[in-house]
């Protein structure tokens, strides 16, 4: 299984193809500073940029879901982040070279992504992925990763066969939806899951950089 080379690479987006931490960060930093409070330290943040608001409330706010305030603080969050999309948020080092190489071996590529599409559709545009051969959005479908429906539509949009496709990820949850979806999985060991065990996930190959993804598909 998997040993010929991919006919489509789907990818995570924050913390695999861009760095949105700063972004994020900026704009929970923002609601403190109106709070009167100093900035919380960004090596928090950005461990956290994954899990969304959740996570970024939790760390600079000390709230949860559930919480009374919880809800008009995500939403005060989502309308600050969205003023600032990509202000200093920049593709990884490597990944526009990586993703014209696939494009020059006729190998598509797309975004599977939990970030709701008020904020992925704009991003990809801002931030110069709008190549893209599909963008399937945290709310394009009834479940989100670690569910296997949004690879199975990404696949399902692209014509392609879920197992002739790739998926890589920075997430625990991206591995899990790529296993569950029948597609090879790799960690991005340069995305924010980096400071974990990313052998413990269970996914096919481990990638230090984007150009190893390259050295993949060429050894098959």
């Amino acid at each position: 299984m998997h040993l010929k080379p991919p006919r489509a690479i789907l990818f995570d987006l924050d913390g695999t193809l861009a760095d949105t931490a700063p972004d994020l960060a900026g704009a929970i930093n923002r609601m403190r500073a109106s709070r009167g409070l100093a900035p919380s330290p960004f090596a928090l943040l950005r461990e956290a940029a994954s899990t969304g608001a959740r996570g970024l409330l939790s760390i600079a706010f000390g709230i949860a879901p559930g919480d009374a305030d919880y809800s008009a603080m995500r939403n005060e969050f989502f309308d600050a982040y969205e003023a600032g999309l990509a202000i200093d948020s920049i593709l990884f080092d490597g990944v526009p070279a990586m993703l014209a190489q696939l494009h020059a071996q006729d190998i598509r590529w797309g975004i599977v992504t939990n970030k709701i599409a008020r904020f992925s559709a704009p991003f990809v545009e801002q931030i110069g992925l709008q190549q893209t051969a599909c963008l399937i959005s945290g709310d394009t479908m009834a479940n989100s990763k670690p569910h296997p429906a949004p690879l199975f539509e990404a696949a399902r949009q692209m014509d392609i066969a879920p197992e002739d496709c790739w998926y890589v990820g920075d997430d625990l949850r991206d591995i899990e939806a790529g296993r569950a979806a029948g597609m090879l999985t790799l960690a991005a060991a340069w995305g924010y899951g980096g400071h974990t065990d990313l052998a413990s996930w269970g996914a096919d190959h481990q990638v230090a950089q984007p150009s190893e993804i390259l050295a993949l598909i060429a050894s098959r």
